[in-house]
């Protein structure tokens, strides 16, 4: 398995008051970034640059999240191709070769992505809004958020991001409960497949929905991530950063509660409702 973080010599570039230029040369840990293929039934059905690791759990919660399962039954298997090497001759554990359970249909064409992901995933406008929701297995069930629970959960995510402390350079999501409590917080380079390992281990230890559980997301709230936390069937979402129209517009069609900006003493509340006293 290919490591998280990567060592580079660098040239360290600092200008003091006076204008004058000085130079040091230092070690500087950087986020490894490697390309994942993940192949169903034989075909690639998609190539995501990711950061190695909880690798099962990104295939399980991305393949949840396009409707291709429904459940940590409906995979067979799922096994790192053994012809995948390198120069060197040793695997490169980047390619997944996947088996759906019989009655399990394989995806269409129309899901096939022959290119890499990113975190504009070729989904926009309400008819995306609409298929979503039809996607819905049920409305979501929804709760009221207490402000101050929502305040220190970028805190506690920010507790467990290992890599960020070390790189600077990487994404972070959770699921937490509404008491506060840490269900899971994993890493990766994209903020998507941060959300896609939550998903995927939830999943895989039969917590979905997520009725009861606020993801928490380092990023902005994008329509993707939004996307997903509804899929999955969480009651509310919290993020660091900034929403998008499209993310805020399917949060309310959902009903699914959203806050933004969630930093210091203040947070935007998007969608959804405060707790009674709040």
């Amino acid at each position: 398995m290919g490591r998280l973080s990567r060592d580079f010599a660098v040239t360290r570039v600092t200008v003091d008051d006076a204008g004058d230029v000085h130079t040091d040369t230092r070690a500087d840990t950087v986020t490894v970034e490697e390309p994942l293929e993940i192949r169903v039934g034989g075909p690639t059905l998609t190539t995501t640059m990711r950061t190695p690791g909880h690798d099962i759990e990104l295939l399980h919660g991305f393949l949840y999240g396009e409707g291709i399962i429904s459940s940590a039954a409906d995979v067979t298997t799922a096994r790192y191709c053994a012809g995948a090497t390198g120069p060197d001759g040793m695997n490169t554990y980047n390619v997944l070769d996947v088996d759906l359970s019989p009655g399990v249909s394989p995806p269409g064409p129309e899901l096939l992505r022959l290119t890499p992901t990113s975190s504009a995933c070729g989904v926009c406008g309400t008819s995306s809004i609409d298929q979503i929701m039809r996607r819905a297995d049920r409305p979501l069930r929804t709760f009221p958020l207490d402000p101050a629970l929502v305040l220190s959960l970028p805190d506690r995510l920010r507790g467990e991001q290992k890599q960020f402390r070390r790189t600077g350079g990487i994404h972070a999501a959770g699921a937490f409960t509404r008491d506060g409590e840490m269900i899971v917080v994993r890493e990766d380079i994209g903020r998507h497949n941060a959300a896609d390992k939550v998903i995927g281990h939830l999943l895989l230890d039969a917590r979905l929905p997520a009725d009861d559980l606020i993801l928490v997301v380092s990023s902005r709230a994008s329509f993707e991530l939004v996307q997903k936390a509804v899929t999955a069937g969480f009651g509310a979402m919290v993020a660091v950063s900034a929403a998008s129209s499209l993310a805020v517009d399917l949060a309310r069609e959902s009903g699914m509660a959203l806050t933004g900006f969630t930093r210091g003493q203040r947070f935007n509340l998007y969608s959804g409702e405060l707790a009674s006293g709040a």
